[in-house]
């Protein structure tokens, strides 16, 4: 199980600290602390990536309050904390009303709070919440585990998802519900966005909001969707869906009735695949996952299932999709006497997966580059990618190139560990993308390798 991100802290979490005796003076209360930086600058922006607490002794703001403000919410800077003494007896008022006009949180830090307190305080509000939120994924897999043993598992799966977000899901075509009512808007975006999910050449999964709703749906294989509506998105969130998506593949999976121990008898006894086998055409497959390699084979329609060896090896007559829990590597289309190179390119296909952490890789004579005009390629990965400023982009090329490590990303790019977590929590909430999906990761890695290059001369 994959941790999930680390959560912000919120503003008000650090205001209800008495020890640090911080109080809130303008702007809004409401705010969401990614890091804490302490500056006496008059511009520190270019040194912020956005969501940072900047705390400050009053040396940056002294000549030009409003521009100050004004150019810390352009940075995107989460608060503003002032300290008094030894500089200013008291927080300058004309600075209290820049912050005001701007929309900018502004604390007072007291003379007995150090900066350094603050910051440490931020971290472990942050190392906190992370536990909070890996408990609550394993006690979530517990009960859907517990759920999918019921003697009716799939209402029960459900109806445990449903209370574990704290939201809404609903599985298709069967039509069951469980969970909170929606609005009209948020429910009418859920059947847009399932709609998208499933069907052949549909996407595996799909995310969109409404009405203050985040939306996700979730192919289960061949036939069922899964949506999910939440009013809030939290780290753990993708963890827990992904592990009752897993289940309802396992327990919606159809059971077809081969005839394979015909099969495996021509081919034993004639010693030849294509007198084994119907003409097909054929998929190979390999996959690597944590599953059950024979639900694996159920929701991928077929029993010819090899599970022993490094990667467990499927032969299928329908086309494979992306199935919860697992990395699959697909073949093109073989006929019997062509299945020792289908499975060569299986093989190949999967590393790719592997390597890009995505659901499922096709082998492709050419590459996905050459399937794709350049100038489109180019133009959607700029208008994805817009978001971030060069830092976090580099960061999260370094983080997807590096498989999610936080230490070998820290590493290649030269800074602390912290600081990547920093940076690609700031990436998912300024994209607002779930980073642990991996059709997500996907096509960010898709767009980071398309987006144009800066102007200019080339680093060296």
């Amino acid at each position: 199980m994959e941790a999930p991100l680390t959560p912000p802290v919120p503003l008000t979490a650090l205001t209800a600290d008495r020890e640090l005796g911080l109080r809130l003076l303008a702007g809004p209360g409401e705010a969401r602390v990614y890091g804490v930086h302490a500056s006496e600058m008059a511009d520190p922006s270019p040194y912020l990536l956005g969501g940072e607490l900047l705390l400050t002794a009053g040396a940056g703001p002294a000549g030009d309050p409003d521009g100050y403000a004004a150019r810390l919410v352009a940075a995107g800077a989460a608060a503003l904390g002032f300290g008094v003494a030894p500089v200013h007896e008291e927080v300058p008022p004309a600075l209290a009303e820049a912050c005001a006009r701007h929309g900018l949180p502004l604390l007072e830090v007291p003379p007995h709070t150090p900066f350094t307190a603050v910051a440490r305080a931020v971290w472990r509000l942050m190392a906190e919440a992370r536990t909070r939120e890996l408990r609550r994924v394993a006690e979530a897999q517990q009960g859907l585990a517990a759920a999918a043993a019921r003697p009716d598992p799939v209402p029960a799966v459900l109806s445990r998802l449903a209370a574990s977000l704290g939201g809404h899901v609903v599985l298709v075509p069967a039509g069951r519900t469980a969970g909170r009512p929606l609005p009209a808007q948020t429910a009418e975006a859920l059947a847009a966005l399932l709609a998208r999910v499933g069907p052949p050449g549909g996407a595996a999964t799909a995310t969109d909001s409404a009405a203050g709703w985040n939306l996700a749906a979730y192919s289960l294989g061949d036939g069922p969707v899964l949506g999910v509506a939440r009013p809030d998105r939290t780290p753990g969130d993708h963890a827990i869906t992904a592990i009752a998506a897993v289940l309802l593949t396992l327990l919606t999976a159809p059971r077809p009735e081969g005839d394979a121990a015909a099969a495996l008898t021509r081919l034993l006894l004639d010693g030849d695949p294509a007198a084994a086998l119907a003409p097909g055409p054929w998929h190979v497959v390999h996959a690597r996952g944590s599953g059950d390699p024979r639900a694996l084979a159920a929701a991928l329609g077929t029993v010819l299932l090899d599970p022993h060896g490094d990667d467990v090896r499927l032969l299928a007559e329908r086309e494979p999709g992306p199935q919860p829990g697992w990395r699959l590597g697909v073949s093109a289309p073989a006929a019997p006497a062509e299945l020792r190179t289908a499975g060569a390119q299986a093989r190949r296909a999967l590393h790719r997966a592997e390597a890009a952490r995505t659901a499922l890789a096709r082998h492709t004579e050419g590459g996905l580059g050459t399937l794709l005009d350049p100038a489109e390629a180019r133009a959607h990965a700029e208008a994805l990618l817009a978001p971030l400023n060069p830092a976090l982009r580099d960061t999260l090329r370094g983080w997807l190139a590096h498989h999610g490590s936080w230490d070998r990303t820290a590493a290649a790019l030269g800074v602390h560990r912290n600081t990547v977590r920093q940076r690609v929590a700031r990436c998912a909430d300024l994209l607002e993308r779930d980073l642990d999906d991996p059709d997500t990761r996907m096509e960010l890695w898709f767009a980071l390798r398309w987006e144009r290059p800066p102007a200019g001369p080339s680093a060296p």
